[in-house]
């Protein structure tokens, strides 16, 4: 997948079957755009993501957490079989850019976009004044399709990011899975930690997750992880040890069932399946070492 950022100046040299859009936690309405872009290289075309290397709501001073971060996100384009992803920069003069110029000088002039899909909420250009009725008007002028790809609706209401968004810090990771068509996922590399558990005989794995990524509540959740190219059932908590540490730094500690070796500085993923309980200070490590257990055994029964 070839990947163009840090650029405004770009050009590509196939027609194209263009994603629009934000694609903050690839949900199911994003897959559903996808979907279709991938569906037009029986016609020939070079598929394409243009999204934004900042968010508006971040740009703009509002949201500073993201469902997916820029690694997460290349991945999931990478595997779905996309040719190239534009990361276009948002900054003071594109932010002002006239949603018309927008149109004719990166869809039409550099992309050579054929075929052109997005959702009912699309916004760009300058005040975000760009929408689907003018891509609609412009395109018998510069020649492409455009497709509407109406909302998903899961559990009775739309999916949108900022609807994933909420179920995320609500800790209703089943409903996040279910509007993604995935589990909630964080990933990173082992990092050392105190090795409390390896002392207890509950030996678990670290990762401290990017600043910008959005975590659920602090507490514990019943898990998967994806590390040594293979999967494994776990347990994890969300939070930052309050029992043994007054240090603020947010991870995410892991206990891999059946997993048995080094696992320092390895690349793994967790994916947060379901809520099991708040992070609490306990009396005493002892007090700790006992919750830990019960933990690992529920963990050991839960068959979500």
């Amino acid at each position: 997948m070839e990947i163009i950022e840090n650029t405004t100046e770009f050009h590509l040299e196939k027609p194209s079957a263009v994603a629009l859009g934000k694609f903050d936690g690839i949900h199911l309405g994003h897959r559903r755009l996808l979907d279709k872009v991938l569906e037009q290289k029986k016609r020939g075309m070079q598929t394409v993501v243009f999204t934004f290397d900042t968010s508006a709501a971040s740009f703009f001073g509002g949201e500073t957490k993201e469902l997916s971060t820029r690694e997460e996100k290349r991945a999931a384009f990478l595997q779905l079989g996309i040719d190239v992803l534009i990361e276009f920069p948002l900054n003071r003069e594109t932010a002002a850019t006239d949603p018309a110029d927008f149109v004719s000088r990166y869809l039409a002039a550099q992309m050579r976009t054929a075929y052109l899909c997005a959702g009912p909420d699309i916004s760009f250009g300058r005040k975000g004044a760009g929408d689907y009725a003018l891509l609609a008007a412009c395109a018998g002028t510069y020649g492409y399709q455009v497709e509407l790809i109406d909302k998903v609706r899961v559990d009775g209401v739309e999916v949108s990011s900022t609807r994933v968004r909420e179920a995320v810090r609500a800790g209703k990771m089943e409903q996040v899975s279910r509007m993604l068509g995935a589990p909630y996922s964080v990933g990173g590399r082992v990092v050392h930690g105190r090795q409390l558990g390896r002392k207890l005989g509950m030996p678990t794995a670290n990762l401290v997750p990017e600043e910008s990524k959005l975590l659920p509540p602090r507490g514990v959740y019943y898990s998967r992880a994806v590390t040594c190219e293979r999967r494994y059932r776990g347990i994890s908590n969300v939070g930052c040890k309050p029992t043994v540490s007054d240090e603020e730094i947010l991870g995410v500690e892991t206990y891999l069932y059946d997993f048995a070796g080094e696992i320092y500085d390895r690349s793994m993923t967790v994916e947060l399946l379901c809520f099991r309980r708040p992070e609490r200070v306990f009396d005493s490590v002892e007090a700790l070492r006992r919750q830990i257990a019960e933990d690992v055994e529920a963990g050991r029964n839960f068959s979500g």
